[in-house]
């Protein structure tokens, strides 16, 4: 086959080469249902050159007529017989340029539809393969489309049974949802219902606990009577009141006299009560800065005992410018004493000591000796007449006749108790609870035995205090 178009090749440029005489007149046509492109191509320029060539015959006569004509007059001979001569020239050369372009055209195409033979017979085979190979490119095409239909005729009956079983778990789903709707709407309405009752009951418990706080006040006011002991022997206390338990120390101390100097501002007029359940005594000096405070209080300052005063509580009631006590309180009288623990002093010491001791018991028991109306020495004399101890002990009724206190009374009236005590946890009134309050610190000694240590005195100070068990102590 490569040796074929070579020869072919060969041929087609020999032509080309030789002289266009030689080609043949006419050209040959190209066999039915076949196309020889080659010639074509030869044939197309070919005819653009014998057009070419007419629009040059055609040009040059056009010249010539358009030049001027020369006048009659002139020499007519010689001018018509010019023009003559280049006209028959023209036309033979025009000839012989068509016949050799015509035989060169003709040459051409019967080489060309030799050539397009010689390919047809020699691509015979190969035209054969490419019809085979169609036919089977047809075939595999086929074969591809039909297993593509299968594929999608498969696709088609999954996808219509995805649809269905779409369609089923969407009715399926949607029923779900209307019916956890529903149960949603359910529980909203048994929740509002719930919250209602709820509502109601809180309501209910509110209004209880309300009128309950209401309950635990009283419908009553405090009562400030300028003369509180009633003929019936009723003492009115108001709410001008402060309360006097424990040992007397600063803090106790503090706590007295500030609440005097509140009532004072508040009102100078109406009375204080200082309410004694139970008090041992205590420091003197603390003992004597309630006294003053009560001295210099503008508001009358009466002191009242329930249960038990001793030593300097004892003594601030007998020097109060007015006490009342119920008959069976204890008032217990005694002299002053000391006590020095983990110290030693010489006898000068012991001496001065002694001196500040006397000085202390002039101050405090000169005006309840002279309330009494006998003398210091009379007062120790009768103390230690009573007990040998010296702690002289009355009731409240006997008390009243040795002037220790100025009232017995029979009842007496808290009106500032406005408040249900069950209500609200109440610290008891105990010796014990109120030491702790007055700063002292609960203990137990070696023995199991509790006492309550004292707070550190100052070293000019000593305590009043009645303390037989031991059970106050210092540290």
């Amino acid at each position: 086959m490569l040796k074929t178009s070579l020869t072919l090749a060969a041929a087609l440029t020999l032509a080309a080469v030789a002289d266009p005489a030689d080609k043949p007149a006419e050209t040959a046509k190209p066999a039915a249902g076949e196309t020889a492109k080659p010639p074509k191509k030869e044939k197309k320029a070919e005819d653009k050159k014998k057009e070419q060539k007419k629009e040059k015959a055609k040009a040059r006569p056009k010249k010539e007529e358009a030049k001027p004509t020369p006048p009659a007059e002139t020499k007519p001979a010689e001018k018509t017989e010019k023009p003559a001569e280049p006209k028959s020239e023209p036309k033979s050369k025009e000839d012989k340029e068509l016949a050799k372009a015509k035989a060169e055209t003709e040459r051409l195409t019967i080489l060309n539809a030799l050539a397009a033979e010689q390919s047809k017979h020699e691509t015979v085979e190969l035209r054969s393969e490419i019809a085979r190979l169609k036919l089977e490119k047809e075939l595999l095409t086929e074969k591809i489309a039909l297993a593509a239909a299968k594929q999608d005729s498969k696709k088609t009956d999954v996808i219509a049974r995805f649809m269905v079983e779409k369609e089923e778990l969407t009715r399926e789903a949607t029923l779900a949802k209307l019916e956890a709707e529903k149960l949603s709407f359910e529980l909203k309405t048994l929740q509002t219902e719930s919250a209602m009752k709820t509502s109601e009951l809180m309501a209910e418990i509110s209004e209880i606990e309300t009128q309950s706080k209401r309950d635990d006040y009283a419908n009553a006011e405090p009562l400030y009577l300028d003369n509180p002991l009633k003929k019936d022997g009723t003492l009115v206390i108001s709410d001008r009141r402060i309360p006097f338990n424990g040992p007397v120390t600063g803090t106790l101390a503090d706590r007295v006299t500030t609440r005097i100097n509140y009532f004072n501002n508040k009102d100078p007029k109406k009375p204080i009560f200082i309410v004694i359940d139970d008090s041992p005594g205590g420091s003197v000096m603390a003992g004597y800065r309630i006294l003053k405070a009560m001295e210099g209080s503008e508001a009358p300052v009466y002191v009242v005992v329930k249960s038990f005063a001793a030593s300097m509580a004892a003594t601030i009631t007998t020097l109060a410018e007015k006490s009342f006590v119920y008959p069976n309180a204890i008032i217990l009288h005694h002299q002053i004493s000391q006590s020095f623990m983990f110290s030693s002093m010489n006898l000068t010491e012991q001496k001065e000591n002694v001196e500040d001791l006397k000085k202390w018991w002039a101050r405090l028991a000169d005006p309840i000796a002279e309330k009494m109306g006998i003398t210091s020495d009379e007062f120790i004399e009768m103390m230690y007449k009573k007990t040998v101890s010296g702690d002289w002990t009355e009731f409240g009724d006997d008390a009243v006749k040795l002037k220790w206190a100025d009232h017995v009374v029979s009842r007496i009236h808290e009106t500032a108790l406005l408040k249900n005590p069950d209500a609200k946890t109440v610290v008891p009134t105990t010796t014990r609870s109120a030491a702790i309050e007055n700063g002292l610190t609960p203990a137990v000694d070696d023995n199991g035995n509790p006492y309550m240590i004292l707070p550190r005195r100052n070293p000019k100070d000593l305590y009043l205090m009645h303390n037989p068990d031991g059970f106050y102590r210092f540290k």
